[in-house]
């Protein structure tokens, strides 16, 4: 019989199998760990060990980061699941459930901002052709400082200014 790879194998993971196995930094699996999204248990040598499953945990850490999401709720939906299951498919249609209204409240964001990356952004500068009609005398000062117009929550506040 031919060795087995060392992903091949069933047991326990060090934190460098896992590290190589995910792609993640160890550095990161560290730090997850002191997030509370992951766990492992010590060995007689006072070495991390992880259950095979954290691979799927850290994959889903990495498919929500990538989506955006931010640690914090990446912790609060995993504490829904019992720690000693790996998220499955059932799992993962609930946790990007949950993250689909925040998601397409970015999409329509950066949709805004891409609508309105050309013309008057309500910064006060007043120097486009259409500041004048957009922002008479920089009114959108009172909504607030900065570019007002992306950064509100909606186009259509700003734009019967």
């Amino acid at each position: 019989m031919g060795a087995k790879s060392q992903f091949q194998r069933q047991g326990d993971l060090s934190v460098g199998e896992v590290a190589a196995r995910s792609g993640v930094a160890v550095s990161t699996l560290h730090f997850y760990e002191t997030k509370g999204l992951l766990t492992s248990r010590r060995n007689n040598g006072n070495q991390r060990r992880y259950r095979r499953d954290v691979l799927r945990r850290v994959a889903v850490i990495k498919v929500a980061q990538s989506l955006g999401i931010s640690l914090s709720a990446i912790k609060e939906v995993f504490g829904t699941l019992p720690e000693s299951r790996t998220p499955n498919a059932k799992d993962w249609a609930l946790l990007s459930a949950s993250w689909k209204a925040d998601l397409d409240e970015r999409i329509n964001s950066l949709i805004q901002l891409r609508d309105n990356l050309n013309g008057c952004i309500g910064c006060g500068c007043l120097s486009l052709e259409n500041c004048k009609l957009i922002n008479p005398e920089d009114r959108l000062s009172q909504q607030g400082v900065g570019p007002v117009r992306i950064e509100s929550a909606s186009a259509s506040d700003c734009s019967s200014v």
